[in-house]
């Protein structure tokens, strides 16, 4: 009987106890086994039915849990991925600091704007960073926009804002190239402009000198009026000068299109020095030529580079002449180029304020006492329509570089 008795208990206490565990036991495991799988983000696994209502409910619940989050996951992969396309591919600059103000990311058109290498930019300030661009997004307010007019002819719309990543605002900077868009309406206004003086200018001066002659010679042929005829030639000379200022105003609008070929760089470069060394010799200037023998040919029109390299030396002579008093320097003008396809022009001159930077390629602006402003605006023009990215600027070393790069 105790031994029956021994048995019926242990019996009753296996039943109690495969009861308590399919009841309590298996539902706890599987509920532990569900946080496993939420700690270690794995949401493509799913939980069991332990056949007790309360906990099957609670498995359900979990199962459907695990089934919106691997969504959700999915889809915020997905719009991460298409949001990094886009931001590689965006035409505007994006520029993302961290929160103690360093660049911690940049898209490709970023680094074409700052015209700096990644590794120059990344982990860096934005003041610390040798690019005039940078320094103006520096200088830009939070959540204010503004435009910027560079030493390269190019302008641009800057915006810096913020966003919250983590429960942290981080500053960002949108970048947006309007370029084109101001040199073309740029060029509509001084077209429309130029073309009426012109206009006018040239009829008036055409009746103005023909008056003249004829007077001059009616006068002529009297006595006594020897002084008067010297005056009205110097009246005519005067109105075929004016005549000759406005036409050079009216050619910077009827710039051909180039006739681009392919050309040896280093030749054009050697050329365009020896037609420029008389003019500097007389002004006691060393022109010096510095060729990359790596340099190879590029496509550009010949007669248009000609007269851009031109301009840019007489520029360069003309400036280290107007200082040769104040400074009692040497003057000296270097051309060099380098590979793959570029060419600097660097002068010791006065060097170039932070001021007038911004507009030397403006129509109109010179520093030049009695510049006319047009000398800068063709450079640009040709450069431009050889797609070229160029700039002119006074660096640290207190030297001017003018520099254009071949795309």
């Amino acid at each position: 009987m105790h031994l029956y008795i021994v048995e019926g208990i242990i019996a009753f206490i296996l039943i109690y106890l495969l009861i308590f565990y399919r009841k309590i036991v298996k539902p706890m495991d599987t509920i532990g086994y569900g946080m496993e799988l939420l700690r270690e983000q794995d949401f493509s696994s799913r939980l069991s039915q332990v056949g007790r209502y309360e906990a099957d409910r609670i498995v359900n619940i979990f199962n459907r849990m695990m089934e919106q989050l691997k969504s959700e996951r999915l889809h915020m992969c997905e719009q991460n991925h298409f949001l990094d396309l886009l931001i590689q591919a965006s035409p505007m600059g994006l520029v993302i600091t961290s929160l103690d103000g360093d660049v911690s990311q940049l898209n490709p058109m970023a680094v074409k704007m700052l015209g700096v290498r990644p590794e120059e930019a990344m982990d860096r300030k934005l003041e610390n960073i040798d690019s005039p661009l940078a320094a103006e997004l520096a200088a830009i307010p939070k959540d204010k926009t503004a435009v910027v007019r560079l030493n390269d002819a190019n302008i641009y719309k800057c915006t810096h804002s913020s966003f919250i990543d983590r429960g942290f605002k981080h500053s960002f900077y949108l970048v947006e190239r309007m370029t084109d868009e101001v040199m073309r309406a740029e060029k509509r206004a001084y077209e429309k402009v130029i073309r009426m003086i012109a206009h006018e200018v040239n009829n008036t001066t055409a009746g103005i000198t023909s008056t003249l002659d004829t007077v001059e010679q009616v006068l002529s042929t009297e006595e006594g009026m020897e002084d008067i005829c010297d005056v009205m030639r110097v009246c005519t000379e005067r109105c075929f000068s004016m005549s000759r200022f406005i036409t050079r105003f009216a050619d910077v609008v009827k710039i051909p299109e180039p006739t681009v070929a392919p050309v040896q760089l280093n030749d054009l470069v050697s050329m365009c020095k020896r037609f420029m060394e008389g003019m500097c010799n007389d002004r006691n200037i060393i022109l010096r030529l510095d060729c990359d023998p790596a340099v190879g040919t590029v496509r550009l029109d010949t007669s248009l580079f000609e007269q851009v390299l031109v301009n840019i030396i007489k520029n360069a002579a003309e400036s280290i002449e107007g200082a040769a008093g104040e400074t009692g320097k040497q003057g000296e003008i270097i051309v060099r180029t380098t590979a793959p396809a570029s060419i600097e022009v660097v002068d010791n001159g006065p060097g170039i304020s932070k001021e007038a930077e911004a507009k030397l390629f403006s129509p109109f602006f010179s520093t030049k006492p009695n510049g006319q402003g047009i000398g800068l605006v063709f450079i640009r023009e040709v450069l431009s329509r050889h797609g070229c990215t160029f700039s002119l600027r006074t660096y640290k070393d207190g030297l001017t570089r003018f520099r254009i790069l071949f795309g």
